[in-house]
């Protein structure tokens, strides 16, 4: 399925030639930050402007000489697996002073230097923009000073900023998610899961400390990934008397058969009169209180480490690209902007906004204005702290609401990652809701043969950070089964259905729909939650399950390209799982700096075959040392991957030799990423106050009774809101036959890889050039909050 052909802007029609485009990090470093580098680089040269790098930050700006070097296309080549930032970040009190910054702008004019991508967190930033606004005063004075002639005045007249925010802590406000964050996060729970083991071996209680001086959003987050027994962090201190709280939950938990608990620490955790609540503190406090085995973990900088995730590489790319974009379109009276991301799409937003926006959450943090801070923080933030509330608290059985519904929750089709996230939010949000939950096994196979159970509380406990499916999934649809489905809904008197899962369940959904003209059991509100490592369901930009696939896909192709380090020139071929939906491929081929991606949307033959063979040749002849094929399995029936293989191992003789990879089913297990855990913790927890909502619509006469599309529905993520949509609706959207959407969002995604692959291709910019201003909270419907 080709994409269509639009009348739309293409990047053609904005030309870099005759600019100069200088890329630094600034500040702390993040995980990420060498993506973002390597696209402004290979962005910049495929407009014809020249790229320099300015090591060393703003320390390097200010010396010049060495620190400022021009980057060639070849300059950022594997650097996208690394940590950190290899031109590297300082701190730097020079520039901070009139006399550095007067020296910097005489740097960068030497250089015919006027566009600045600064990649760092608000201070950075803030600096950037200082130095924009005293630009013109600065080349007055160099020019008094005769360091400058008085043409580099008019020549240079206006310096253009565009930043990108890299924070492991994700403390700017204006975006949903900083460059570093992911990893950040994926630190984080490898730790936790890793503890768990030891905890539940021992009975132990143990404090984490993560990063956070000021923002609590990686304390938060981890919590709600592994199910933490509790969180302190900045923004909410917990109430007077917290300690009392706090042991007594830790205590009913171990009463509870419970062998471990865990209490994660923001390092700028504070109670309500601004103290620190230190690790030590709550250690000291547990022994005393409950003389539980507590011990301390501090994270520190492992947090920064690590290689990035693919998260973090895909973002850093976008707006890495984006930045290049928005430096091409500026004048002189656009102010300077942060390219951000909100939902699932990249935008600018005024760099100033964000900052002014970012320093009045600690202005409320320090006056006590605890609710406004974690408003200020933006919707993600604080439906993450109302998830966590949710179901972290429970409440007791005398202050639960009494529904008297049933609820069913079950997985359909192929296990993915996440899966259980989801099962644990809807059981424990269903149960906070005042309903029975009833947990199905084997999906509709189990559903007909009546192994169905209600789910209390702690039958979930721990179920975040296991991969597959615990309660077993099957990819049998209901029709086939449809009327014993019903005598089963009728014997446990079931009143709605979550179901989550991925094609099956779709189509499942659309087949009970049909079945509610004959049985009335399904008119009852029913729901999907798309759950697959493919990403193939209409209705949705991302599904749970993909995430996790796209890391393992993306760690597999670093340890492979490896490999190859010290050998002769290497070609990997890699066939990567999707059925007939191509996103695995592209998307991983993009996070892990694949030459080509092939898959079955965009038709390709023998002749653009030979065309990647010859430019890999080429590429491989200068100073390429590796390339990086990708194939998606069912991309075409006969152009498989041991031909694709032997074709580029026939053609690439005497330049380079081929291996080839098939990653099968390791693409599907492993423990849910970060994302995945809280993207189906946060959606399922939604589908279930929708199923409320809907029940109490639908219930008259002493019976639930839904008979409309609107009772019907799938929740996905388009763009930037996650919406319900009838099931019914998304017929026309979908192609049945190959079993995915037919239109793809990640298929504009398709050129940014190939342009960082060298190729000339047309980019389609229609999305790019609108500057938004910063909202204080969004509209609902407009709340993504899924970037985590």
């Amino acid at each position: 399925m080709a994409q269509p052909d639009t009348k739309k802007i293409f990047f053609e029609n904005l030309s870099g030639a005759g600019k100069a485009i200088a890329v630094l990090t600034s500040g702390g470093d993040a995980q990420g930050m060498n993506a973002a580098v390597r696209a402004v680089v290979r962005m910049g040269l495929y407009v014809g402007a020249k790229v320099y790098f300015i090591h060393e930050g703003y320390q390097g700006m200010v010396d010049g000489g060495e620190n400022i070097r021009e980057a060639k296309w070849e300059s950022v080549s594997s650097m996208l697996q690394v940590g950190g930032t290899v031109i590297g970040s300082a701190r730097c009190k020079d520039f901070r002073t009139h006399e550095g910054r007067l020296k910097a702008a005489l740097n960068l004019v030497q250089r015919g230097i006027t566009n600045l991508c600064v990649i760092g967190g608000d201070g950075s930033l803030t600096g950037a923009n200082l130095f924009r606004e005293e630009w013109s005063g600065l080349l007055a004075e160099l020019v008094e000073q005769g360091a400058l002639e008085a043409d580099a005045v008019q020549q240079y007249s206006a310096l253009h900023i565009v930043g990108m925010v890299g924070s492991i802590d994700n403390d700017f406000c204006g975006t949903d998610m900083t460059i570093g964050t992911d990893s950040a996060l994926h630190r984080i729970i490898e730790v936790v899961d890793a503890i768990m083991t030891t905890a539940q071996s021992h009975q132990r209680t143990f404090v984490l400390e993560v990063m956070g001086r000021h923002c609590g959003y990686l304390a938060l987050v981890s919590a709600l990934a592994c199910g933490a027994d509790w969180v302190l962090i900045p923004e909410m201190p917990p109430e007077d008397g917290w300690e009392e709280k706090m042991c007594q939950k830790l205590s009913a938990n171990r009463a509870g058969m419970k062998r471990l608990n865990i209490i994660i620490v923001a390092e700028g955790a504070i109670d309500r009169n601004n103290k620190p609540i230190t690790t030590d503190y709550i250690k000291d406090l547990v022994v005393k209180c409950l003389g539980f085995d507590t011990r301390v973990t501090i994270l520190g900088h492992v947090q920064r480490g690590g290689t990035p995730s693919a998260f973090d590489r895909i973002l850093a790319s976008r707006i890495g690209v984006e930045a290049v974009l928005a430096l091409l379109e500026t004048t002189a009276n656009t102010p300077a902007c942060v390219v951000s991301l909100v939902g699932n799409q990249s935008v600018r937003v005024p760099l100033m906004e964000c900052v002014q926006m970012t320093q009045e959450v600690q202005k409320a943090m320090d006056g006590k204005r605890f609710e406004e801070a974690v408003k200020l923080r933006g919707r993600s933030f604080e439906n993450n702290l109302k998830t966590y509330k949710l179901l972290a608290h429970r409440k007791p059985e005398s202050e639960l609401p009494v529904s008297n519904f049933n609820v069913a929750v079950l997985n359909v089709g192929a296990p993915a990652a996440g899966m259980n996230a989801a099962v644990r939010s809807a059981v424990r949000v269903g149960i906070s809701e005042g309903h029975k939950m009833f947990a199905v096994s084997d999906g509709f196979e189990g559903f007909s043969k009546g192994q169905i159970r209600e789910f209390k509380w702690a039958d979930v406990g721990g179920w975040t950070g296991q991969g597959g499916s615990l309660l077993g999934t099957k990819r049998t649809l209901p029709a086939k089964h449809v009327e014993k489905i019903a005598e089963q809904m009728r014997k446990h008197n079931i009143n709605a259905l979550l179901i989550i899962g991925g094609f099956e369940a779709f189509e499942s959904l659309l087949q009970l729909f049909e079945a509610r003209g004959t049985y009335e059991e399904f008119c009852i509100p029913m729901c999907m939650l798309p759950s697959t490592i493919s990403n193939n369901i209409p209705g949705t930009d991302l599904s749970i399950g993909a995430d996790t696939a796209l890391n393992a896909i993306v760690e597999t192709c670093d340890r492979i390209k490896q490999s190859a380090s010290g050998t002769k020139r290497r070609v990997f071929i890699i066939e990567t799982m999707g059925g007939y939906c191509g996103y695995l491929a592209t998307v991983g081929g993009l996070a892990a700096g694949a030459d080509a991606a092939y898959i079955y949307e965009e038709p390709f033959d023998i002749r653009d075959l030979q065309a990647n063979v010859e430019h890999l040749t080429e590429k491989m002849k200068t100073s390429i040392q590796r390339g990086l094929v990708l194939r998606n399995e069912n991309s075409s029936e006969n152009y498989t991957t041991d031909f694709i293989y032997q074709l580029y191992s026939e053609e690439g003789k005497g330049v380079f030799d081929c291996r080839k990879n098939v990653l099968g089913h390791m693409q599907q297990g492993g423990a849910p990423s970060p994302f995945d855990r809280n993207f189906g913790t946060k959606i399922s927890a939604k589908a279930m106050q929708w199923i409320t909502k809907k029940l109490t619509e639908t219930f008259r006469q002493g019976r639930v009774f839904a008979n409309t599309e609107d009772t019907c529905c799938l929740l996905g993520m388009r763009r930037r809101a996650l919406v319900f949509q009838p099931v019914v609706q998304l017929t026309d959207d979908t192609d049945f036959v190959h079993r995915i959407p037919k239109e793809q969002w990640w298929l504009k995604l398709r050129p940014l890889m190939k342009i960082l692959a060298k190729y000339k291709t047309s980019y389609d910019v229609s999305d790019s050039g609108q500057l938004e201003h910063v909202v204080h909270n969004r509209p609902k419907e407009l709340d993504a909050s899924v970037a985590m």
